[in-house]
């Protein structure tokens, strides 16, 4: 099955450039806090997963369908419109957590926000935690 393989992987890329090259300044700004959230939290090292996605940790998956792959335990990407972070395993355990979150959307494993000054940082870092710990007990 060559399309099943996955296209995103880990990289040898550097955060810093990859950071630099983000032009808005309040962007900039929310990526460096977010790398320092994730870092204290995960206790790894921030590593680019394809262009854009700034992972922490990793786990082997395989899907139902025989799909499997390496991941990020956790991680996030800066995109156009939104800061995307990624809660693997979806936000079903964690409305009561994201209740005061703040303002922001999801789609099945990404929490879209604008920028962290629309949400209480306090309350993503638990998220973040707890979403981090649920993957690595379930993978890893």
């Amino acid at each position: 099955m060559a399309n099943s393989e996955v296209k995103t992987k880990k990289t040898t890329s550097s955060v810093r450039t990859f950071i630099s090259r983000i032009k808005e300044i309040e962007k900039r700004n929310d990526v460096n806090t977010l790398i320092k959230i994730f870092t204290k939290i995960t206790k790894k090292k921030p590593i680019m997963w394809g262009d854009s996605i700034v992972g922490f940790g990793e786990y082997h998956y395989k899907s139902i369908s025989g799909r499997e792959g390496d991941w990020p335990l956790t991680g996030f990407s800066p995109r156009k419109q939104n800061l995307t972070i990624y809660i693997m395993l979806g936000f079903e355990q964690y409305k009561n957590i994201m209740k005061n979150l703040g303002s922001y959307k999801t789609s099945r494993s990404c929490l879209y926000i604008k920028k962290l000054s629309d949400i209480d940082t306090s309350i993503l870092k638990k998220l973040i935690k707890k979403s981090f710990l649920d993957v690595k007990k379930k993978y890893t």
